[in-house]
């Protein structure tokens, strides 16, 4: 497959006008890309840019959902919200939802079946063995194809201290031990355009989720200029 690399802009930037110029920027600047998959997970307000522009090649992605289809859950987002926005990826228990909104394995759990039932896609962050086993519970082993994992160390996020590929390379393995062969594996935690490559084609991952350097164009499309060459 194809490496899958995911834009995670988190709460950024604070205005459409710059959203559209990453945007834009990042368009053009991989519009040649031929052996890359590219997903960008915006704000849910900046998705109108993803849908009056000609994306090409780029999916779309939401960071966070519920895991009800509708009701009174004051400041949430349902997922037939996103489907009728195109989104084709939804990001489940990020570390940073983990922390400061205390979302439990139970909770992105139950994301993670309401995601497989809408038939998106859902990409699992997890730090550990413990919760990849707690938040696939009550899902089966053929829907294990339909997941992506994405290994994102806490040590390594915003830190600019990336995980070793050698203990990088051992994680993935054992997530692998669990899941499907089918089940793409990403790496996520200080990504840059130096590092990029490493953790795809040394330490074996399927693809990357991107936070910081998603946001400067030039950096992202070096990233991914980085694995076209491989």
């Amino acid at each position: 497959m194809k490496p899958l690399i995911v834009a995670n802009w988190k709460m950024n930037p604070n205005t459409l006008a710059e959203a559209e110029q990453i945007f834009n920027s990042v368009a053009e600047g991989i519009k040649e890309i031929k052996n890359t998959e590219v997903v960008i997970c915006p704000p849910y307000i900046y998705f109108s840019i993803f849908n009056s522009q000609l994306l090409g090649d780029i999916k779309v992605g939401a960071q966070n959902s519920f895991w009800e289809e509708k009701g009174a859950f004051t400041g949430e987002i349902s997922l037939p919200m996103l489907k009728g926005l195109n989104v084709e990826y939804v990001i489940i228990g990020h570390s940073e939802r983990r922390k400061y909104f205390g979302e439990t394995d139970e909770m992105i759990n139950k994301k993670v079946l309401s995601v497989l039932k809408q038939e998106l896609k859902p990409i699992l962050c997890i730090d550990n063995m413990a919760q990849l086993k707690k938040d696939l519970a009550e899902i089966n082993r053929e829907e294990f194809k339909k997941i992506i994992i994405a290994f994102e160390p806490i040590s390594a996020i915003g830190t600019g201290n990336p995980y070793d590929l050698e203990g990088a390379e051992k994680m993935r393995n054992l997530i692998k031990s669990v899941l499907e062969e089918e089940t793409p594996i990403l790496y996520g935690g200080s990504v840059n355009s130096q590092n990029a490559a490493g953790f795809i084609e040394k330490a074996g991952f399927q693809g990357l989720l991107i936070g910081g350097a998603s946001l400067n164009p030039k950096e992202f499309i070096k990233i991914i200029g980085s694995l076209e060459k491989n």
